[in-house]
Protein backbone atom coordinates (compact mmCIF):
# COMPACT_ATOMS: atom_id res chain seq x y z
CA UNK A 1 0.00 0.00 0.00
CA UNK A 2 1.83 3.31 -1.36
CA UNK A 3 1.36 6.32 1.37
CA UNK A 4 -1.44 7.68 -0.64
CA UNK A 5 -3.18 4.93 -0.65
CA UNK A 6 -2.35 4.46 3.49
CA UNK A 7 -3.85 8.13 3.75
CA UNK A 8 -7.27 7.59 2.00
CA UNK A 9 -8.03 4.59 3.98
CA UNK A 10 -7.21 6.31 7.24
CA UNK A 11 -9.64 9.12 5.50
CA UNK A 12 -12.12 6.35 5.49
CA UNK A 13 -12.34 5.32 8.95
CA UNK A 14 -14.44 7.62 9.88
CA UNK A 15 -16.82 8.28 6.39
CA UNK A 16 -20.04 7.06 7.14
CA UNK A 17 -21.78 7.58 3.29
CA UNK A 18 -24.22 5.77 2.86
CA UNK A 19 -25.34 4.74 6.27
CA UNK A 20 -28.90 5.42 7.29
CA UNK A 21 -28.72 7.20 11.32
CA UNK A 22 -31.75 7.78 13.54
CA UNK A 23 -30.80 10.30 16.12
CA UNK A 24 -33.61 10.60 18.91
CA UNK A 25 -34.16 14.10 20.52
CA UNK A 26 -32.29 15.44 17.71
CA UNK A 27 -34.23 18.72 17.74
CA UNK A 28 -32.07 21.09 19.66
CA UNK A 29 -28.72 20.79 21.82
CA UNK A 30 -26.59 17.77 21.78
CA UNK A 31 -28.91 15.79 19.71
CA UNK A 32 -28.71 18.26 17.14
CA UNK A 33 -25.09 18.90 17.11
CA UNK A 34 -24.94 15.03 16.88
CA UNK A 35 -27.20 14.72 14.19
CA UNK A 36 -25.31 17.50 12.26
CA UNK A 37 -22.07 15.59 12.90
CA UNK A 38 -22.66 12.44 11.52
CA UNK A 39 -24.69 14.49 8.46
CA UNK A 40 -21.27 16.31 7.86
CA UNK A 41 -19.29 12.27 7.69
CA UNK A 42 -22.14 11.41 4.86
CA UNK A 43 -24.98 9.92 6.80
CA UNK A 44 -28.68 10.51 6.03
CA UNK A 45 -30.16 11.23 9.29
CA UNK A 46 -33.29 10.90 10.53
CA UNK A 47 -34.03 13.85 12.84
CA UNK A 48 -36.09 12.97 15.89
CA UNK A 49 -37.98 15.07 18.11
CA UNK A 50 -41.40 14.78 20.22
CA UNK A 51 -41.88 18.43 18.65
CA UNK A 52 -42.58 17.96 15.14
CA UNK A 53 -41.73 21.47 14.70
CA UNK A 54 -38.27 21.28 16.03
CA UNK A 55 -37.69 18.35 14.41
CA UNK A 56 -38.46 19.99 11.05
CA UNK A 57 -36.25 22.66 11.77
CA UNK A 58 -33.51 20.79 12.25
CA UNK A 59 -33.69 18.73 9.15
CA UNK A 60 -34.20 22.12 6.97
CA UNK A 61 -31.21 23.40 8.94
CA UNK A 62 -29.19 20.56 7.40
CA UNK A 63 -30.73 20.51 4.20
CA UNK A 64 -30.00 24.20 3.78
CA UNK A 65 -26.00 23.22 4.54
CA UNK A 66 -26.31 20.99 1.60
CA UNK A 67 -26.99 17.98 4.09
CA UNK A 68 -29.14 14.30 3.89
CA UNK A 69 -31.78 14.68 6.28
CA UNK A 70 -35.64 14.25 7.15
CA UNK A 71 -37.47 14.50 9.81
CA UNK A 72 -40.15 12.41 12.08
CA UNK A 73 -41.93 13.31 14.87
CA UNK A 74 -42.72 10.72 17.79
CA UNK A 75 -42.47 10.21 21.42
CA UNK A 76 -39.98 7.77 22.15
CA UNK A 77 -41.67 6.61 25.66
CA UNK A 78 -44.64 4.85 23.44
CA UNK A 79 -44.04 1.52 22.76
CA UNK A 80 -46.50 1.75 19.75
CA UNK A 81 -45.18 5.09 18.18
CA UNK A 82 -41.55 3.56 18.67
CA UNK A 83 -42.88 0.09 16.67
CA UNK A 84 -44.49 2.45 13.65
CA UNK A 85 -41.54 4.27 13.25
CA UNK A 86 -39.20 2.03 12.95
CA UNK A 87 -41.42 -0.02 10.47
CA UNK A 88 -41.87 3.25 8.60
CA UNK A 89 -38.05 4.17 8.03
CA UNK A 90 -37.65 0.22 7.40
CA UNK A 91 -40.39 0.32 4.97
CA UNK A 92 -38.69 3.99 3.34
CA UNK A 93 -34.93 2.64 3.77
CA UNK A 94 -34.94 -1.01 4.32
CA UNK A 95 -32.45 -0.90 6.77
CA UNK A 96 -30.75 1.32 9.73
CA UNK A 97 -27.28 1.62 10.52
CA UNK A 98 -27.00 3.75 12.99
CA UNK A 99 -29.31 4.36 16.25
CA UNK A 100 -27.88 7.16 18.89
CA UNK A 101 -30.25 7.04 21.96
CA UNK A 102 -30.45 10.61 23.39
CA UNK A 103 -34.02 11.97 24.13
CA UNK A 104 -34.14 12.78 27.45
CA UNK A 105 -35.61 14.73 30.36
CA UNK A 106 -34.66 15.95 33.86
CA UNK A 107 -37.30 16.72 36.96
CA UNK A 108 -35.47 18.01 40.14
CA UNK A 109 -36.48 16.67 42.85
CA UNK A 110 -34.91 14.21 45.67
CA UNK A 111 -35.64 10.76 47.18
CA UNK A 112 -38.40 12.77 49.73
CA UNK A 113 -40.05 14.85 47.59
CA UNK A 114 -40.00 13.72 44.07
CA UNK A 115 -43.40 12.35 43.16
CA UNK A 116 -44.15 8.80 41.47
CA UNK A 117 -45.50 10.21 38.60
CA UNK A 118 -42.51 12.24 37.57
CA UNK A 119 -39.90 9.56 38.49
CA UNK A 120 -42.23 6.98 36.14
CA UNK A 121 -41.58 9.84 32.82
CA UNK A 122 -38.11 10.23 33.62
CA UNK A 123 -37.45 6.56 33.78
CA UNK A 124 -39.66 5.80 30.82
CA UNK A 125 -38.10 8.91 28.56
CA UNK A 126 -34.40 8.65 29.93
CA UNK A 127 -34.12 4.28 30.30
CA UNK A 128 -36.80 2.49 28.74
CA UNK A 129 -37.23 4.31 25.57
CA UNK A 130 -33.83 2.75 25.42
CA UNK A 131 -34.61 -0.34 25.38
CA UNK A 132 -37.95 -0.16 23.33
CA UNK A 133 -35.96 1.69 20.54
CA UNK A 134 -33.32 -0.92 20.52
CA UNK A 135 -35.28 -3.87 21.01
CA UNK A 136 -37.51 -2.49 17.67
CA UNK A 137 -34.59 -1.43 15.53
CA UNK A 138 -32.30 -4.49 16.15
CA UNK A 139 -33.72 -6.31 13.07
CA UNK A 140 -33.05 -3.45 11.17
CA UNK A 141 -29.51 -2.57 12.44
CA UNK A 142 -28.86 -6.60 11.71
CA UNK A 143 -29.72 -6.15 8.35
CA UNK A 144 -26.54 -3.84 8.09
CA UNK A 145 -23.14 -4.95 8.24
CA UNK A 146 -22.64 -1.73 10.62
CA UNK A 147 -24.97 -2.00 13.01
CA UNK A 148 -23.96 0.37 15.62
CA UNK A 149 -26.38 1.77 18.64
CA UNK A 150 -24.85 4.60 20.69
CA UNK A 151 -26.61 5.23 23.54
CA UNK A 152 -26.34 8.67 25.91
CA UNK A 153 -25.91 8.43 29.08
CA UNK A 154 -24.41 11.07 31.42
CA UNK A 155 -21.76 11.61 33.85
CA UNK A 156 -24.88 11.19 36.48
CA UNK A 157 -25.07 7.51 35.27
CA UNK A 158 -21.15 6.91 36.77
CA UNK A 159 -21.29 9.33 39.83
CA UNK A 160 -24.29 10.86 41.48
CA UNK A 161 -25.25 14.38 42.97
CA UNK A 162 -28.70 14.99 45.38
CA UNK A 163 -31.74 16.37 44.17
CA UNK A 164 -32.17 14.44 40.72
CA UNK A 165 -32.73 10.79 42.10
CA UNK A 166 -34.95 9.95 38.82
CA UNK A 167 -32.01 11.02 36.58
CA UNK A 168 -29.53 9.82 38.13
CA UNK A 169 -31.10 6.43 38.13
CA UNK A 170 -32.06 6.33 34.87
CA UNK A 171 -28.54 7.33 33.31
CA UNK A 172 -27.24 4.42 35.57
CA UNK A 173 -29.54 2.09 33.86
CA UNK A 174 -28.88 3.33 30.45
CA UNK A 175 -25.06 1.95 31.32
CA UNK A 176 -26.23 -1.25 32.45
CA UNK A 177 -28.10 -1.73 29.73
CA UNK A 178 -26.13 -0.54 26.98
CA UNK A 179 -23.27 -3.61 28.81
CA UNK A 180 -25.91 -5.95 28.28
CA UNK A 181 -27.25 -5.16 24.93
CA UNK A 182 -23.29 -5.08 23.54
CA UNK A 183 -23.66 -8.55 25.09
CA UNK A 184 -26.59 -9.43 23.59
CA UNK A 185 -26.51 -8.24 20.05
CA UNK A 186 -22.98 -8.58 19.24
CA UNK A 187 -23.83 -11.79 17.72
CA UNK A 188 -25.35 -10.01 15.01
CA UNK A 189 -22.58 -7.74 14.25
CA UNK A 190 -24.20 -4.83 16.23
CA UNK A 191 -22.10 -3.02 18.60
CA UNK A 192 -23.23 -0.69 21.72
CA UNK A 193 -21.87 2.23 23.30
CA UNK A 194 -22.38 4.57 25.23
CA UNK A 195 -21.12 8.43 25.66
CA UNK A 196 -21.43 10.17 29.34
CA UNK A 197 -21.47 13.85 28.68
CA UNK A 198 -20.48 16.29 31.46
CA UNK A 199 -22.12 19.20 31.59
CA UNK A 200 -22.50 21.08 28.38
CA UNK A 201 -24.59 24.03 27.91
CA UNK A 202 -27.47 23.46 26.11
CA UNK A 203 -31.39 24.51 26.27
CA UNK A 204 -31.33 21.52 29.29
CA UNK A 205 -28.59 22.53 30.95
CA UNK A 206 -29.13 26.37 30.93
CA UNK A 207 -31.19 26.34 33.67
CA UNK A 208 -27.66 25.15 36.08
CA UNK A 209 -25.55 27.58 34.16
CA UNK A 210 -27.46 30.30 35.14
CA UNK A 211 -26.72 29.90 38.70
CA UNK A 212 -23.39 30.90 38.86
CA UNK A 213 -22.55 29.59 42.18
CA UNK A 214 -23.42 26.32 40.48
CA UNK A 215 -21.52 27.19 37.30
CA UNK A 216 -18.64 28.29 38.83
CA UNK A 217 -18.64 24.89 41.31
CA UNK A 218 -19.07 22.84 38.20
CA UNK A 219 -16.03 24.69 36.82
CA UNK A 220 -13.64 24.58 39.70
CA UNK A 221 -14.70 20.98 39.76
CA UNK A 222 -13.51 20.18 36.61
CA UNK A 223 -9.85 19.77 35.18
CA UNK A 224 -10.53 21.56 31.85
CA UNK A 225 -11.83 24.76 34.03
CA UNK A 226 -15.43 24.98 31.88
CA UNK A 227 -18.38 23.66 30.85
CA UNK A 228 -18.16 22.14 26.99
CA UNK A 229 -19.95 23.26 23.98
CA UNK A 230 -22.38 21.17 22.28
CA UNK A 231 -20.10 20.67 19.17
CA UNK A 232 -17.32 19.07 21.62
CA UNK A 233 -19.63 15.77 21.62
CA UNK A 234 -19.36 15.55 17.65
CA UNK A 235 -16.22 13.61 17.03
CA UNK A 236 -17.26 11.16 19.88
CA UNK A 237 -19.90 10.09 18.20
CA UNK A 238 -18.50 9.99 15.18
CA UNK A 239 -16.19 7.70 16.07
CA UNK A 240 -18.14 5.33 17.93
CA UNK A 241 -20.67 5.44 14.89
CA UNK A 242 -17.99 4.57 12.37
CA UNK A 243 -15.44 2.13 11.19
CA UNK A 244 -12.76 3.63 13.28
CA UNK A 245 -14.84 1.57 16.61
CA UNK A 246 -15.28 -1.43 14.77
CA UNK A 247 -14.22 -3.39 17.78
CA UNK A 248 -15.54 -1.28 20.65
CA UNK A 249 -18.71 -2.53 22.20
CA UNK A 250 -20.11 -2.38 25.70
CA UNK A 251 -17.93 1.06 26.36
CA UNK A 252 -18.72 4.13 28.36
CA UNK A 253 -17.04 7.26 26.67
CA UNK A 254 -16.94 10.16 29.01
CA UNK A 255 -17.04 13.52 27.71
CA UNK A 256 -16.54 15.41 31.27
CA UNK A 257 -13.62 17.46 31.08
CA UNK A 258 -11.80 14.96 33.70
CA UNK A 259 -14.81 16.04 36.03
CA UNK A 260 -15.19 12.01 36.77
CA UNK A 261 -11.55 10.99 36.89
CA UNK A 262 -10.27 13.31 39.44
CA UNK A 263 -10.89 14.82 42.72
CA UNK A 264 -9.64 18.30 41.40
CA UNK A 265 -8.47 20.37 43.59
CA UNK A 266 -9.12 24.19 42.47
CA UNK A 267 -6.22 26.89 43.09
CA UNK A 268 -5.46 27.84 46.52
CA UNK A 269 -6.52 25.17 48.54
Amino acid sequence: MTAEEAKAAHGRLFQLEGRNALVTGAGRGLGAAMAEALARAGAHVIVNDIDAGLAEAERASLSEAGLSAEAIAFDVADAAAVAAAIEAIGGVHGRLDILVNNAGIAVYGGAEELEPADWKSVIDVDLTSVFLLSRQACTLLSRSRHGRIINIASVLGLISRPGIISYVAAKHGVVGLTRALAGELGRYGITCNAIAPGYFLTPMGDVLAKDDRFYRMICDRTPLRRWANPEELQGPVVFLASEASSFVTGHVLTVDGGLTSSLFQPEGW
